[in-house]
C-alpha cells in the first residue's frame, strides 16, 4: 500500500497529466513548485532577497561614492559575506541540532534590525564609516549563521526525486533578486540616497519570517552527532574529508570563488574606471540588473531545457566558456558592448554554479545536509568577500590583470573537472 505521501506526489502527478496541456515530468522546476511548502518559503525568501540585494550593490556604489576607495568597497563587501566563511559551520552544526523554525525566524528578524539601523545611519549628514561598517558586518554574521538553516530546508520540501529543479529554482530565486533589487534600488539611491533603499531592506525581511512560519517542515534534522565541542563543529569537515565527491565540488568551489569571481565584489570599480559609468547612476544598477538577468537564465536553462542532461557534462565546457567571456569583459572599455557580455558571463557564472550545487545536492543525505550545505556556503559566499579582499586595493589600477587572472583559473577547473572522474567519486549519472 502506497504511504500518505506518496499518494499524494501521485495525485500531483495525476492533476498534472489531467488538467495541464504539457506532460508532467519529475526533476524540472515546474515539479518542484507543484509543492506547497516549497512555494510558501521560496516566496517568501524571494522577497526578501530582493530586498537584500538591493542594499548589497546599492552598498559597493555608496561606500565607493563616500570615500572614492577600492579598499573600503572591498571591505564592505568582504563585512558582508565574509562571516560565511567562519561562521557557517556555526551555523550548519545548528541548522542539524536545533529548532530550525525559532532559530531561522529570530535571525531574520535580527537582520531586519540591524538593517534599520544600517538605513537611520545613512539619513545622518555625516555618515560614520567605522559604524557602517559595524553594522554590515554585524549583518553578515547574522546571515552566515542562517545561511545553512535556509539553504538545508528548500530540498526537504520536495521528494528527492524533484530535487534537481528545486535546486535550479533556488539559484534562479537569487539572480532574479539580483535583477530585481539592483534596478529599484539603482532607482530610489540615485532619486532619495541610501537611506530609504536600506531601510525597505529592513521591511522585506518580515516576508521571510511569514514564509518560515507558515510553510510545514521538519523542525528538526534528527542528526546524531557523536562528537562535542570543536569536533562536533568540525563534523562537517570531517563528512567532507571522508567523500571524494564532496571534496572535489568544494575544491573546485572556493578556488573558483577566490580566484575567478573577485569581478562581483568590484564592480562599482570596474564600471568607473574600465567603462565609464559612475556608480551612482541608474545605468550602473541596470548594468548588475543584466548581470543579473543572464545569471537566471543559466540556472533556469538547468532546471529546464537541461534538467535530464548529466550535470558533470555540463562543467567542462561552462568553465570554459566562462573563461573566456570573463577575458572579453576584462577588455571592454565602453557601456554598449559591456552590457550584452555581461549577460553571458552571468550565464555562464550560474550554469556552473548550478551544475556544482546540484551534484552535491543530489549526493548528500539527509542527516548531514545541513552541516556540508554550511561547506558550500562558505566556498560560495564566504570564500568571494576573501578574494575581493584581496584583489580590492588593486582594482582601481589593475583590474584587467585580476579578470584575466580568473579566466586563466576557470580554465584549469574545467581541465580538472572531467566527467569521468566525477562520476568515479560517486557523482549521480
Amino acid at each position: 500500500m502506497p504511504r500518505p505521501r506518496e499518494e499524494s506526489e501521485l495525485e500531483q502527478v495525476e492533476d498534472a497529466l489531467v488538467d495541464g496541456d504539457v506532460a508532467y515530468r519529475r526533476g524540472t522546476a515546474q515539479a518542484a513548485l507543484r509543492h506547497r511548502d516549497f512555494r510558501i518559503v521560496y516566496v517568501g525568501t524571494f522577497a526578501s532577497n530582493i530586498g537584500t540585494w538591493m542594499q548589497n550593490v546599492i552598498l559597493g556604489a555608496y561606500a565607493f561614492d563616500l570615500t572614492r576607495s577600492g579598499g573600503y568597497v572591498s571591505l564592505l563587501y568582504f563585512g558582508q559575506l565574509g562571516p560565511l566563511l567562519f561562521l557557517s559551520m556555526t551555523g550548519g552544526a545548528l541548522a542539524d541540532t536545533v529548532d530550525r523554525r525559532r532559530f531561522l525566524v529570530s535571525l531574520q528578524v535580527l537582520q531586519g534590525v540591524l538593517s534599520f539601523g544600517l538605513a537611520l545611519v545613512a539619513w545622518t549628514v555625516d555618515p560614520s564609516h567605522a559604524l557602517i561598517a559595524v553594522l554590515v558586518f554585524a549583518i553578515g554574521v547574522a546571515n552566515a549563521l542562517g545561511a545553512p538553516g535556509l539553504s538545508a530546508i528548500l530540498p526537504t520540501l520536495v521528494p528527492r526525486e524533484d530535487l534537481p529543479g528545486a535546486v535550479a529554482l533556488a539559484s534562479v530565486q537569487m539572480n532574479l533578486s539580483r535583477v530585481i533589487g539592483p534596478a529599484i534600488g539603482g532607482i530610489l539611491y540615485t532619486r532619495f540616497d541610501a537611506g530609504p533603499v536600506f531601510a525597505i531592506n529592513a521591511a522585506t525581511y518580515l516576508f521571510a519570517v511569514i514564509g518560515l512560519l507558515w510553510a510545514r517542515y521538519a523542525r528538526r534534522a534528527n542528526a546524531v552527532i557523536e562528537e562535542q565541542g570543536m569536533r562536533r563543529l568540525l563534523s562537517g569537515l570531517r563528512i567532507a574529508r571522508r567523500d571524494r565527491l564532496i571534496s572535489h565540488v568544494l575544491i573546485t568551489l572556493a578556488t573558483f570563488s577566490f580566484v575567478s569571481l573577485t569581478f562581483v565584489g568590484i564592480m562599482p570599480v570596474i564600471a568607473n574606471y574600465n567603462l565609464g559609468i559612475a556608480p551612482k547612476s541608474g545605468l550602473y544598477g541596470l548594468l548588475y540588473a543584466v548581470f543579473g538577468t543572464g545569471a537566471a537564465f543559466g540556472a533556469v536553462t538547468v532546471g529546464t531545457v537541461l534538467a535530464h542532461r548529466d550535470k558533470t557534462a555540463l562543467l567542462r565546457p561552462s568553465f570554459f566558456a566562462f573563461a573566456i567571456i570573463l577575458a572579453v569583459f576584462a577588455l571592454v572599455r565602453s557601456p554598449a558592448p559591456a552590457f550584452p557580455v555581461v549577460a553571458l558571463l552571468g550565464y555562464a557564472y550560474f550554469v556552473v554554479i548550478t551544475c556544482l550545487s546540484t551534484v552535491l545536492q543530489e549526493h548528500l543525505r539527509g542527516e548531514e545536509r545541513g552541516r556540508v550545505t554550511a561547506l558550500w556556503i562558505m566556498g560560495f559566499g564566504g570564500v568571494v568577500p576573501l578574494g575581493v579582499l584581496v584583489a580590492g586595493p588593486l582594482a582601481t589600477g589593475h583590474s584587467t590583470a585580476v579578470l584575466l587572472v580568473g579566466a586563466l583559473w576557470a580554465i584549469v577547473l574545467g581541465c580538472w573537472c572531467g566527467s569521468r572522474r566525477l562520476h568515479a567519486e560517486g557523482a549521480s549519472p
